[in-house]
Formats: structure tokens, C-alpha cells, sequence
């Protein structure tokens, strides 16, 4: 369970080139799946062997400059509640500036640790104007160049130190089923339909997610703990539809879950913030359920729900194989229809097949269907095998493992879900050499 980093500060301080700077160094190397780009305030980091993740606050600010500074004081408010650790960032160009000592002030009041960076030092005149952060009362700073990645070794040397270590949680080894989606869209409403009637078999095991309640589910023989990431929120903070807080609030859930259940609202459709919380389950390489909701007010006609349903996988390309249910939870219209499918796409995240029969599969089609060649060189595909990882990832052995292009690791990515049944679940692909 990694822990969480918040970039914090006002715009144009630099935060999202130290953002990119920071998840780069892992995802070149883990992560070439696309999707990855729509979702760009959030990613994974490590340094020195310790995971994070790290969130940035950037690109969420909206309005003019006087919506600014509300719009910041929540982001940080949201930060200093999630967060493990905050990095404040502030920009030696322009000095302390009003907007700096009003975030300082909120971060003054935190017992968690904060970083002061401030941006943009790249000689030593500017080292020397970085001494008047001083007056923010937030004690040492670190003096970086985002840009160019000077300096941020020693900030992340001290981050790291500084993060709480990992504690990994000594329970049952049930499935994990995380309900997500963007605030109002029936979240609450459906974990209570699915217990309401039962309450006897339902125990409350305070979250080991900060402050969301795990849910003990027992029926038709299926036993998991359901996570709620909705109604946990004291609402005077934030205005509900802010999407930093949809994207921030399931960080954690997600993380910690083996499927995620995504419940979006018919009335308002497949919309960025829902597609934001997707790509977040997708890149965690979680299992997905998308459940359509208030599927009872929409208005019907002969292929509405087709048209929808198309629309929806349009928007997750290539990843469409993932199972939408309509429901209605007013109505308890298919909500265990629901939990069934989730139960399934768990079972297909952790099934593991034998090498002998994916070779006996793959290699005919392979065959058959070889890459094509690539700057004259013929790539020969020689041997397959599931690597021991709790999601499906796969390793194919080759000759030149450098020339099987993206368009080809999606026809063996399809071909695996057509022979082996992965619906609801990414699949990770790597060509070795042999």
C-alpha cells in the first residue's frame, strides 16, 4: 500500500514539470500502456527502493485569480487531509508572494511532513535569493531546478525518509471490492442495497484506508470486503464536484482493492471525471466492473442501451473488455447481476494458466500471424510463460524483442483474452530476449 505525496502550491510555480520529472523515472520504464497521458495528475514514483504516489495539484485550478486562491486553499486543505507528505512548492523568480504565505499558513497548522522546494535555482545568485522563504515559518527549504533535476535528490532523500513505512495488514486474504466513481452517483446507495436486507452478516472493520469503512459481504457462497470511498467526506470542506477530490478520494481505495466497481450516473454519462477514475484503476492494473446507474430515469428507445455501452467502450479504447451493467439501485434492478460480474472478474485477475497450454495455444497462431517485420528483420517468437504476479502478465520470448511494435502486442493481448477469458481485467505484455 504505497503512500501518498501532494504537490501543493499556487500556479506556475513549476509543480507538473517536477511531477513529470518525478513519475518518468518509473513509468518509461513499467508503464507503456496508452491511457496513461488522459489521467495527468496523477502517478507512481520510487527512490531509494520506496514506492509513492504522487499527486498534483496543477492542473485543477480554474477562474480567475481572485476563484484561484479559494480553489487552492481547498486543494491544499484536501492535500493535508489525504496526504502522507506534502511538497510546497514556491518559485524564486517571484519571490514570497501573498498567495505563498497563505498556503504556508494552512501548512503551518499540519502534523504531517512538508517540504518546502522552491523552484528554479539553477546558479548560485538565485541560492542566495531562495533565503527570504525563510519568512513562510515552515523551517529548511530545498532549493531545486524542476527543469533540469538539480537539487531534487536531497528533497527526495528527505521524503522518503520522512514517509511512514508501509504497514502491510495482517487479515483474511478476501478479495478487496473498492466502489468508486464521482460523488452522487449512487455509491453509498448501492453497498446499502446489497447489505440492507442482511445486516446480520455485515461486520464494520474500520478502513486500513484512512477513513473508509470496509464492508464484510457474504451471499450466494461469495465472501469479500467491500469498500466504501463515498459518504466519508465532511462536506463544509469542498464543493462536491470538485474533481481533484473524485481523483484524490479514490487513490487510496483503488490501491488497496483488487476490483474496482465504478458506478457512474446514466443521466450524466461516461464524463472526464469518470473516465479520470477509469484510466486510475486501469494503470493500477486492478480488476473493472463499470456499473450504469439510475438506468431507470433515462428515457428508452429501442437501442439505448447499446448506444450507450458503445459509447463507453469508444472512451477506453484499446482496453474494451471490460463488462457494463446496467442497474438501478432505487429500484434493486441488477444489482447482484452486478456483484456477480465483479466475483468473475476477480476470479479472471487472479487465474493462472499453464505454460504448456499457452504455448500449445499461442505459437500455431503465431505462426501463422508472425510480427511483420520491421527494418528487415523478421522477429521469431519462440516461448511463452505467466509471470508469478497477482495481475496477468505475460513474458514472450524472442529474438529481437525491441522490434515487436504496439499494434502486435495488442493482437497477442487480444488473442489471449479470446482463448483464456480476461474480461474486465488489464493484461500486461513484455517481450524477452530468448
Amino acid at each position: 500500500m504505497s503512500n501518498i505525496v501532494a504537490i501543493v502550491g499556487r500556479p506556475n510555480v513549476g509543480k507538473s514539470t517536477f511531477f513529470n520529472r518525478l513519475i518518468q523515472r518509473r513509468e518509461a520504464i513499467v508503464d507503456s500502456a496508452s491511457g496513461v497521458t488522459r489521467d495527468r495528475h496523477y502517478g507512481k514514483s520510487d527512490w531509494n527502493g520506496k514506492e509513492f504516489s504522487l499527486i498534483d495539484t496543477g492542473g485543477y485550478v480554474l477562474g480567475s485569480d481572485d476563484a484561484f486562491e479559494a480553489e487552492i486553499d481547498k486543494q491544499v486543505e484536501l492535500a493535508i487531509e489525504e496526504a502522507d507528505a506534502i511538497i510546497f512548492m514556491v518559485d524564486v523568480d517571484s519571490g514570497v508572494t501573498p498567495m505563498d504565505e497563505d498556503v504556508a499558513k494552512l501548512l503551518r497548522r499540519v502534523d504531517k511532513p512538508v517540504f518546502l522546494a522552491v523552484n528554479k535555482v539553477d546558479n548560485s545568485a538565485r541560492a542566495a535569493d531562495a533565503v527570504e522563504f525563510y519568512s513562510l515559518g515552515l523551517g529548511e527549504y530545498y532549493t531545486i531546478a524542476g527543469i533540469n533535476g538539480s537539487g531534487t535528490g536531497d528533497l527526495l532523500d528527505a521524503l522518503v525518509e520522512a514517509l511512514p513505512d508501509e504497514t502491510e495488514e495482517v487479515e483474511e486474504n478476501l478479495p478487496r471490492f473498492a466502489v468508486v466513481g464521482r460523488p452522487n452517483a449512487g455509491k453509498s446507495s448501492f453497498i446499502n442495497a446489497l447489505i440492507g436486507e442482511e445486516r446480520y452478516i455485515v461486520t464494520d472493520i474500520a478502513g486500513t484506508t484512512r477513513d473508509s469503512i470496509d464492508t464484510k459481504y457474504n451471499r450466494f457462497g461469495f465472501e469479500f470486503n467491500l469498500v466504501d470511498t463515498a459518504g466519508i467526506r465532511r462536506k463544509t470542506k469542498v464543493k462536491e464536484d470538485l474533481e481533484f477530490y473524485s481523483v484524490m478520494r479514490s487513490v487510496r481505495a483503488i490501491e488497496h482493492s483488487d476490483v474496482c466497481i465504478l458506478i457512474l450516473d446514466a443521466t450524466r454519462g461516461f464524463d472526464g471525471q469518470v473516465q479520470n477514475i477509469f484510466w486510475l484503476a486501469q494503470r493500477n492494473r486492478k480488476g473493472i466492473v463499470i456499473l450504469v446507474n439510475k438506468w431507470d430515469l433515462v428515457s428508452k428507445e429501442t437501442n439505448t442501451m447499446k448506444k450507450m455501452e458503445a459509447d463507453i467502450k469508444k472512451e477506453i479504447e484499446p482496453f474494451t473488455d471490460v463488462p457494463i451493467v446496467f442497474i438501478s439501485v432505487l429500484n434493486k434492478q441488477r444489482i447482484f447481476k452486478a456483484i456477480e460480474t465483479a466475483v468473475q472478474v476477480f476470479e479472471n485477475r487472479s487465474k493462472r494458466i499453464k505454460t504448456r497450454e499457452l504455448n500449445d495455444t499461442l505459437l500455431p497462431i503465431i505462426e501463422n500471424t508472425p510480427p511483420p517485420a520491421y527494418k528487415g528483420k523478421y522477429v521469431k517468437i519462440k516461448f511463452i510463460t505467466q509471470l508469478p504476479t497477482p495481475q496477468p502478465q505475460f513474458a514472450f520470448f524472442c529474438n529481437l524483442p525491441q522490434y515487436v511494435r504496439d499494434p502486435y502486442k495488442r493482437f497477442l493481448e487480444n488473442k489471449l483474452r479470446d482463448k483464456f477469458g480476461f474480461t474486465g481485467v488489464p493484461i500486461s505484455i513484455y517481450m524477452r530476449k530468448k
